[in-house]
């Protein structure tokens, strides 16, 4: 089975740091491009981060430069995201999906997509 599994999420404190990861199932990351995605309760799926097959080039949403680091890790088949100095408004559920090559911020694009993970910011 062909598939994404997200892990990491759970509750962490303002200004704590939580690492998830976006492992895959059946298939090879080393050809596909990366994205997270979030959604927070009552509004839309956005892009958050994303890295390129090769591993060189990534991009991440205004909202989280500085803050959050997408790394990618082929040998273990795995993807990260270092979230660090979290803010309540970074509450929401996590998901990573998968697109051949380059990264995109159009969903649609996408061929595989996990199941997501919560994340929640709160004191």
């Amino acid at each position: 089975q062909l598939r994404l599994v997200e892990s990491g999420g759970g509750l962490v404190q303002p200004g704590g740091s939580l690492r998830l990861s976006c492992a895959a199932s059946g298939f090879t990351l080393d050809y596909y491009a990366i994205s997270w995605f979030r959604q927070a309760p009552g509004k839309g799926r956005e892009g958050v981060s994303c890295i390129r097959s090769s591993g060189e080039s990534t991009n991440y949403a205004d909202s989280v430069k500085g803050r959050f680091t997408i790394s990618r890790d082929n040998a273990k088949n795995t993807v990260y995201l270092q979230m660090n100095s979290l803010k309540p408004e970074d509450t929401a559920v996590y998901y990573c999906a998968a697109r051949v090559a380059s990264c995109s911020g159009y969903m649609g694009t996408y061929t595989y997509w996990g199941q997501g993970t919560q994340v929640t910011v709160s004191s």
